[in-house]
C-alpha cells in the first residue's frame, strides 16, 4: 500500500489501481481528493472537512464515494444522492477495495467549556493504517501504521507520546501539523521518537511511503 502524505490531516493510499483519501480539509490542497475513488472523512471541524474540497474530487469520479459521520453526511449528501455513506463506531465496509473499520465516538476535548462533537477514526486493512481523526482513540486491534496527530489546540506533547505508547505501532507518522512550525519539529521528533517506543516518522507533503 502506496501512503501520500497532503497537507495537514489528509493522507492518501493507493492500492490496486485505486486511491482512498482522509480528511481533505481545509488546510489541505485544493485537489487533495481529486483522483479519489473513496473518500473518508473523520468529522466536521473545517481542517478535516472542506465542502469544496469534496465536490471537486466527486465531480472529477462520478463514480466516487464518500463514508463519513451524520454531522458532515448532512451538509453534502444531498449534492451527491446515494454517493454518501453514513457510518459509526463498530461499523465495516469496504471502500474502494480497502476493508475499513470504525472505531472511536467523540473529538478530544478541547475545554470543558466547549461542547464534544463526533469523531470516528478509520482502521485500513486490518490494521494496516489507522487515522483517528481528532481524538486519541486507541483500536482493539493491532496498528502497524499510526497517522499520529502531533500537535492540536486539544493535546500536549506528553499525551501524544503516552497516546503511541498505548497504541503500540509499528511506525507513526505525523499528521494534524499545520500549526507546528519549522523550529518546533525537531523538538517534536526528539521527544516523540525518543519517548514513544515506536519508531516515528514524518512525510514532507506530496511524499509517499510504502506501508
Amino acid at each position: 500500500m502506496k501512503l501520500t502524505k497532503k497537507s495537514h490531516a489528509c493522507v492518501r493510499l493507493e492500492k490496486g489501481g485505486r486511491t482512498l483519501v482522509l480528511d481533505p480539509g481545509g488546510f489541505s490542497e485544493e485537489d487533495a481528493a481529486v483522483g479519489a475513488d473513496a473518500i473518508l472523512v473523520t468529522h466536521e471541524h473545517p481542517d478535516h472537512f472542506d465542502e469544496a474540497h469534496l465536490r471537486a474530487a466527486m465531480e472529477a469520479n462520478p463514480a466516487a464515494e464518500i463514508w463519513t459521520l451524520k454531522s458532515v453526511a448532512e451538509q453534502i449528501s444531498a449534492a451527491f444522492p446515494g454517493r454518501v455513506h453514513t457510518v459509526g463506531r463498530g461499523d465495516t465496509f469496504t471502500a474502494a477495495g480497502f476493508d475499513v473499520q470504525v472505531h472511536g465516538e467523540l473529538h478530544a476535548v478541547i475545554h470543558p467549556d466547549i461542547p464534544r462533537i463526533t469523531n470516528v477514526g478509520y482502521l485500513i486493512d486490518g490494521g494496516k493504517v489507522f487515522h483517528p481523526g481528532d481524538a486519541l482513540t486507541v483500536p482493539d486491534h493491532p496498528v502497524e501504521t499510526l497517522m499520529l496527530p502531533v500537535m492540536a489546540p486539544w493535546s500536549k506533547i506528553s499525551e501524544v507520546i503516552d497516546y503511541v505508547r498505548e497504541v503500540k505501532p509499528q511506525r507513526a507518522y505525523d499528521i494534524h501539523d499545520a500549526l507546528l512550525t519549522d523550529l518546533a519539529r525537531p523538538i517534536y521528533d526528539r521527544q516523540i521518537g525518543g519517548l514513544g517506543g515506536s519508531e516515528h516518522l514524518r512525510l514532507t507533503p506530496g511524499d509517499s511511503a510504502e506501508v
